[in-house]
């Protein structure tokens, strides 16, 4: 447990170093979301009924820019070898290395997602729903984006490879999350969709960490 809290540790640290990484998800992540309304016109009545789906759009997209080297560092400097060989088992380690990632970038990615949502035509009182669903669907997208990231491992042209395996694992979160602003912004119950998209968190948790685990084996023979 120690050896797990250690590393969690230092992904938190190494996602901040060389000038703040979760800082360039959520700049990307507002600049998407204000380029679309210039792009559309800047009508709000247009926008209002897309708002929700544009946002987890974008939401999804910001979240992998940070895939790239979530492993590939460690297999550089050959830390990936002494995690695999330490005393915490390998599942464990993918697990904690996505919660790493979800606190260090879905967190402030969350607290975005509302100026985001505001900006694109959602009403201001649905700001703490966005919030909430874009901090449970940050955690399945960590976790999705970790068992992407362990699968481009040792390739050329991993950042490529990770969003073309992530991207299409995100359409459920991100259908079930602009359900959820939808139905609130209809005046209709977000719990279905709500529901809906924790039951997808839950089985991306439950897949992942031994996913993971195999193809990071897979890379290392």
């Amino acid at each position: 447990m120690r050896a797990l809290t250690i590393l969690w540790q230092r992904e938190l640290a190494l996602a901040w170093a060389g000038g703040g990484g979760p800082l360039l998800a959520c700049g990307f992540f507002l600049c998407l979301t204000v380029l679309l309304p210039l792009a559309a016109g800047g009508d709000p009545a247009g926008l209002k009924p897309i708002a929700g789906g544009v946002a987890w759009l974008a939401l999804a997209v910001s979240s992998i820019l940070s895939l790239e080297r979530l492993f590939e560092r460690d297999l550089e400097d050959g830390a990936l070898d002494l995690l695999t060989l330490g005393p915490a088992p390998l599942e464990l380690v993918v697990l904690a290395k996505a919660k790493a990632q979800w606190l260090a970038v879905g967190g402030p990615l969350a607290l975005t997602a509302p100026v985001a949502a505001i900006t694109l035509g959602l009403p201001p009182e649905l700001a703490p729903l966005a919030a909430l669903s874009a901090l449970i669907g940050g955690l399945g997208f960590a976790l999705t984006g970790a068992l992407g990231a362990a699968l481009a491992l040792g390739s050329k042209r991993g950042g490529l490879l990770i969003a073309v395996v992530v991207l299409p694992l995100f359409i459920p979160p991100v259908i079930f999350g602009a359900g959820t602003l939808e139905r609130a912004a209809n005046g209709l119950s977000p719990a279905p969709a709500l529901a809906f998209l924790c039951a997808w968190v839950l089985f991306a948790g439950v897949i992942t960490p031994f996913a993971g685990a195999a193809a990071i084996r897979n890379a290392q023979s």
